[in-house]
């Protein structure tokens, strides 16, 4: 059974839920990268490669679009459908550790 993307689904990858937090504001690929590295005091660091892999498939979803392009640099920022996707999956991910943090705590592994 082949795999399906987790945007198919309604799930961001880490790379995709960074990439669409900075772009709340219009940058290039550059001012996305280090706004990642900086938001995350460099625990998750994405290159070039990765980026612009992500960028494709966020555009191909609508999550983000192209806001301006000058100077050679193409700007982007997420569309209010990224928004949402954004908004459940902060959601999906509180439940998943309310229900990690429950499980734990009824086994005594857990201290908060």
């Amino acid at each position: 059974m082949p795999r399906n993307d987790s945007l198919d689904v309604g799930e961001l990858t880490d790379t995709s839920y960074y990439i669409l937090l900075s772009l709340m504001e219009p940058k290039h690929g550059y001012l996305i990268m280090k706004t990642i590295e900086e938001l995350t005091n460099q625990a998750i660091t994405i290159g070039p490669a990765s980026m612009y892999t992500t960028i494709k498939k966020l555009l191909g979803a609508d999550l983000i679009e192209l806001h301006d392009k000058s100077d050679k640099k193409k700007v982007y920022v997420t569309t209010e459908k990224g928004i949402q996707l954004v908004k459940n999956e902060i959601q999906r991910k509180r439940m998943m550790i309310q229900h990690g943090e429950e499980i734990l705590t009824n086994k005594g592994e857990w201290e908060n």
